[in-house]
């Protein structure tokens, strides 16, 4: 295997605590600086507190297009999860990197890190964008304010790659996902005169009964893409509580329920219908009994979903890097589909490291991975340097 010149970086960068929960700025900070040793200047978007941010920044001649690439900062948390490494220190055993981020997706942010100053000394004549958001595992949440900034600036990446783990494999499209929570209003009464009572729990049970009839309905008359390896969209309850002892009728419920689409679904469309299952269905009953009783739905997130043409030219240059003639879809959500809707960047997904070990106790990344993405770079480096 030929010497990887990014293993310092991977270990930098696993060394800092960014589980979404945290500050991502100890990192950021770093990258800025390094940056900043090679006359690089990083533009900072801040969320309201000021305790994580985005990072962008541009080697070469900001005024031309370019290839952005994209990577978040943050990590799902540890708790709970039996770990036989320091998960915040990277360990190499066996051809593996085990650390958390290793795989989801702190290598693919190193591999660009170790490349800077490569494609600084052959000479770009196509500039770099380097995006790194903050709290991508918690809905794409940062990412969207470096959205907004991208609007409005006078040129703006030509293409962008995520790079997520795909295995190298270049990814043209995902599901859209919409996650919601059904807050249920009953009616309190003794379980001695449960009819006399609104029982939020049966009721929420009913919405529940929907949406699995919804997801029955999916996985058997599609719309399908057999580029999936979940074909169709799903619809998923996540949580349910309520109540407060067997002897009462429950007051109150909270659902939680998402469900991820395909491009051919339209996602107005099954929201609308959950909506009026619950208005025109259930809660009529409900306030037969108590009028002050009903479902209430808050919309928490939405993440659009991506659907590049395969025949697009970003596909054809990013299956160059990678060195394969082949693409895929996959299930898991990115800020790709953001990209691509909210500024209109065309966008593939395309990292070292598999999804299954992402999110998992003694996640790691093997050292073939690694080699592969810094042969992707390289010829990244060909591509857009060189005078």
């Amino acid at each position: 295997m030929p010497k990887l010149h990014s293993l310092e970086f991977i270990e930098k960068l696993v060394g800092f605590d960014t589980t979404s929960r945290e500050s991502n700025l100890e990192l950021i900070t770093y990258v800025q600086d390094y940056l900043s040793g090679f006359g690089v200047e990083s533009l900072l978007v801040e969320n309201d507190e000021g305790s994580k941010a985005n990072l962008y920044a541009t080697l070469g001649d900001a005024s031309k297009p370019g290839v952005m690439l994209s990577g978040h900062t943050d990590v799902v948390p540890v708790d709970g999860q039996t770990w036989d490494t320091n998960p915040f220190r990277l360990t190499q055993k066996d051809g593996k990197l085990y650390g958390r981020g290793t795989a989801d997706m702190k290598s693919f942010i190193a591999i660009v890190l170790a490349f800077v100053p490569r494609f600084l000394k052959k000479g770009l004549k196509t500039p770099i964008h380097l995006a790194f958001s903050y709290d991508e595992e918690i809905g794409c949440i940062g990412v969207r304010r470096l959205i907004e900034k991208l609007k409005g600036f006078a040129v703006r990446p030509a293409i962008c790659i995520v790079g997520e783990p795909t295995s190298m494999q270049v990814v043209t499209g995902h599901k859209g996902k919409r996650s919601f929570v059904a807050r249920v209003r009953g009616h309190e009464a003794h379980s001695a005169l449960a009819p006399h009572g609104v029982n939020a729990i049966e009721y929420a049970a009913e919405l529940i009964g929907h949406l699995k009839g919804l997801a029955t309905k999916k996985q058997k008359q599609g719309p399908f893409d057999p580029l999936y390896d979940v074909t169709h969209t799903t619809v998923h309850t996540g949580t349910i509580a309520g109540g407060t002892q067997l002897n009462i009728v429950p007051k109150s419920c909270r659902v939680e329920f998402e469900f991820r689409y395909l491009a051919d679904d339209d996602p107005d469309a099954l929201e609308a219908g959950i909506r009026a299952y619950a208005k025109e269905k259930i809660e009529p009953r409900m306030r037969a009994v108590a009028p002050e009783t009903g479902i209430d739905i808050e919309r928490v997130n939405e993440m659009p979903g991506l659907n590049t043409d395969p025949n697009a030219e970003v596909v054809a240059f990013v299956k160059a890097l990678a060195g394969r003639n082949d693409h895929a879809k996959v299930a898991f959500g990115t800020e790709a589909g953001l990209f691509t809707s909210r500024v209109d960047i065309p966008t593939v997904v395309c990292g070292p490291g598999a999804i299954a070990q992402a999110h998992r106790p003694n996640e790691f990344i093997t050292l073939e991975q690694v080699a592969k993405g810094e042969e992707f770079m390289k010829r990244l480096l060909e591509k857009v340097c060189g005078r």
